[in-house]
């Protein structure tokens, strides 16, 4: 019984001591996202890595009633002073962690209206690019139109000379 207790009570150290290399991590993984701002990769793991914090809470959770189950029973109000006890570092780690959410959020849900907006946007910018090109090509042909028009007196006066000329050739030669 007691090497049973002293195994909970080594798991659970080793479970506390895992939560805050995970806490550690997610830090760092806010700060990167931070730095990068929108890598989809990074918002996936740091979702996971919360899910797995969530999981390791639950397990961390059931372990304590494990423990306060198993305790041998004296009178009553040392098991309550042993659950307190317990139950005392898991709140504190439980409200960082708790801020921590609550600061995410914001950010992450920024992050996917931005992917929304920019997935929403994607048809939009294709149609401006689109718009663009008309408006390039529309400006081509004004410009081809204006040559033309500019051409073509030069063209005409050019017709004219070579039929006044050919008309005067002929009468010399009448």
């Amino acid at each position: 019984m007691l090497l049973l207790l002293l195994l909970l009570l080594l798991l659970l150290l080793l479970l506390l001591l895992l939560l805050l290399l995970l806490l550690l991590l997610l830090l760092l993984l806010l700060l990167l996202l931070l730095l990068l701002l929108l890598p989809l990769l990074l918002l996936l793991l740091l979702l996971l890595l919360l899910l797995l914090l969530l999981l390791l809470l639950l397990l961390l959770l059931l372990l304590l009633l494990l423990l306060v189950l198993l305790l041998p029973p004296p009178p009553p109000p040392p098991r309550l002073l042993l659950l307190l006890l317990l139950l005392l570092p898991l709140l504190l780690l439980l409200l960082p962690l708790l801020l921590l959410l609550l600061l995410l959020l914001p950010p992450l849900l920024l992050l996917l209206l931005l992917l929304l907006l920019l997935l929403l946007l994607l048809p939009l910018l294709l149609l401006l690019l689109l718009l663009l090109l008309l408006l390039l090509l529309l400006l081509l042909l004004l410009l081809l139109l204006l040559l033309l028009l500019l051409l073509l007196p030069l063209l005409l006066l050019l017709l004219l000379l070579l039929l006044l000329h050919h008309h005067h050739h002929h009468h010399h030669s009448q």
